[in-house]
């Protein structure tokens, strides 16, 4: 699903203002591999991304969306970076600016595929083959990549 059913129903009641919601970017490695999808809204190449739900812990957030998105097994391994994304302005004029918590996710099992239909593609990208991305996803994907133990924060800008 697009969009979670809590944010279809403030909607109905705020219309378009803009909401301030909790997001997660997945970022799956696997040896020198870090899966991607191709959004069907845009036709960007990012890795996983997704709204918390209502309660929901942010790393189980990445783990469902994970599976949900591309039909992976995974395991969130430690937090990347935090950071707030610009607000973004979708076609129907709905706004909403994200609080993002950036995850190191392993893979535990599966094969890449677009799931649930928010993506066109899902697969596997050597580290040095990158597809061309948007410098916030590239600064995700560094922080993730990097190795250092400690989360970055600031890093998500979209």
């Amino acid at each position: 699903m697009a969009t979670p059913d809590f944010v279809l129903t403030l909607r109905e009641k705020i219309g378009t203002a803009p909401l301030w919601l909790a997001g997660v970017t997945a970022v799956v490695v696997r040896g020198d591999e870090v899966l991607l999808v191709r959004r069907a809204d845009t036709g960007a190449w990012t890795p996983v991304t997704g709204i918390v739900d209502p309660g929901e812990d942010p790393s189980d957030a990445a783990v469902r969306e994970t599976l949900e998105e591309a039909d992976l097994q995974v395991v969130a391994e430690r937090l990347a970076s935090i950071g707030v994304t610009r607000e973004v302005v979708y076609p129907n004029g709905d706004r909403a600016q994200y609080l993002d918590h950036t995850f190191v996710m392993g893979y535990v099992s599966g094969e890449p595929s677009p799931a649930d239909g928010e993506n066109t593609e899902a697969r596997w990208f050597r580290l040095d083959e990158l597809p061309p991305m948007s410098d916030g996803m590239l600064r995700r994907l560094d922080a993730a990549l990097s190795g250092e133990q400690a989360a970055r924060f600031g890093t998500p800008t979209r």
